[in-house]
């Protein structure tokens, strides 16, 4: 009985990228980020960055507003892109819309 596949991979090793992809500015590997951040007290604010420049923010933070009930600002940010911000935790809400449309 053999064992196969006993390479060791670090995730840390300063390699660069294992797959070959390319890195865009505002993106790490075409990932779309989702995260929620803690302001003060139980309030929250998520914020959406990653998104291909070929969709036009502006009109989908419309719609999110719209659809959520919640208010949101679009931040041009040097290291991460466009970022989205919305009130409130809307990290499902905002999955759910992604894989809809």
């Amino acid at each position: 009985m053999s064992v196969q596949n006993l390479n060791t991979f670090d995730p840390f090793a300063e390699e660069g990228d294992p797959l070959g992809e390319t890195k865009d500015v505002g993106s790490q590997q075409n990932y779309i980020h989702i995260r929620v951040q803690q302001r003060n007290g139980r309030k929250t604010l998520t914020t959406l960055q990653g998104l291909p420049k070929e969709y036009d923010t502006k009109k989908i933070l419309k719609a999110f507003k719209q659809e959520f009930a919640c208010n949101g600002t679009l931040i041009d940010d040097e290291e991460m892109g466009k970022v989205i911000q919305l009130q409130g935790d809307q990290r499902q809400h905002i999955f759910d819309f992604l894989i809809k449309r």
